[in-house]
């Protein structure tokens, strides 16, 4: 990977909360332009943590998070302008008296135009199926109502960088897949997506490299298909295989590319049953 299509890197991050152990001992990772990377990890091994210390809302007590090779402590508050953070609970992110407010909050800190605030909210609460609730104030919301919105409020000012914390907690199939694309477009336009996530069927969907934190540390780095089907590394994740894997598995296809998602099994299946069609026959 060469630097200049850096976005974000972190390196030998030491943090702890006051009074507190130590959360992070050194944890290193890179993340690039076009890129989805994925942190993995047991429950309380400090995911969110290295999220808010590599979003800047955090400081480290020793290590440095550079934003486009330059420290990101140097580029706040600006620099927020082109961070995204989608906290885990999104009752710590919605404080608006209504969720057409809550979308348009940062667009008002940027924009003139109240049109353009009012254009920009409508276009995106159309796309993730928010439009029938933009009067309806955020705390009557449903929790999965309240992710998407909290996702919402921070796509409308089209961040360079999406960190998001467990985005498919408490989601339904469906609003899964509307993260699911989201994630995608967002690589497509060459921004850069940092997730935490112990959905692994999510990390499998979207993930280009994962990372395991245990320990403090992070492990792996590596292609998404190596970290997902590496048992010693989902071990220290506390995850087992995506179930395409294991289907595969138990069906006894010997296969050159392991598949991670329902799709890939589906068209391994496909190219097998051309193969032996293609045979002749005896």
């Amino acid at each position: 990977m060469r630097q200049r299509c850096l976005l974000l890197s972190a390196s030998s991050l030491h943090f702890r909360y006051p009074r507190g152990p130590e959360v992070l001992k050194g944890a290193s990772f890179t993340l690039a332009r076009g890129e989805v990377v994925a942190i993995i990890g047991p429950n309380g091994s400090g995911k969110t943590t290295l999220l808010l210390v590599a979003s800047g809302l955090l400081e480290p007590d020793s290590g440095e998070v550079l934003f486009e090779g330059s420290p990101l402590k140097e580029q706040l508050p600006w620099v927020r302008r082109r961070i995204g953070f989608v906290f885990q609970d999104p009752d710590d992110q919605l404080f608006n008296p209504t969720v057409f407010d809550e979308m348009a909050f940062a667009l008002r800190q940027i924009l003139s135009s109240e049109a353009e605030v009012r254009r920009r909210v409508e276009e995106l609460a159309r796309r993730l199926k928010l439009s029938h609730l933009l009067e309806r104030p955020p705390f009557k919301l449903s929790v999965g109502e309240k992710r998407r919105l909290a996702l919402a409020s921070v796509l409308t000012y089209d961040p360079d960088l999406l960190i998001l914390d467990e985005p498919t907690a408490n989601l339904s199939s469906r609003s899964v897949e509307e993260v699911v694309e989201v994630v995608r477009e967002a690589r497509g336009a060459s921004k850069g997506v940092l997730v935490s996530s112990h959905d692994v069927e999510f990390v499998a969907s979207v993930a280009d490299r994962v990372y395991v934190l245990s320990g403090g540390r992070l492990h792996g780095g590596l292609s998404a298909r190596e970290v997902l089907t590496d048992e010693a590394l989902l071990s220290l994740a506390d995850m087992s295989p995506p179930a395409a894997l294991r289907a595969a598995e138990a069906l006894g296809l010997r296969l050159k590319r392991p598949p991670l998602t329902v799709e890939e099994l589906k068209e391994a299946r496909e190219d097998a049953c051309r193969l032996l069609a293609a045979q002749p026959k005896r």
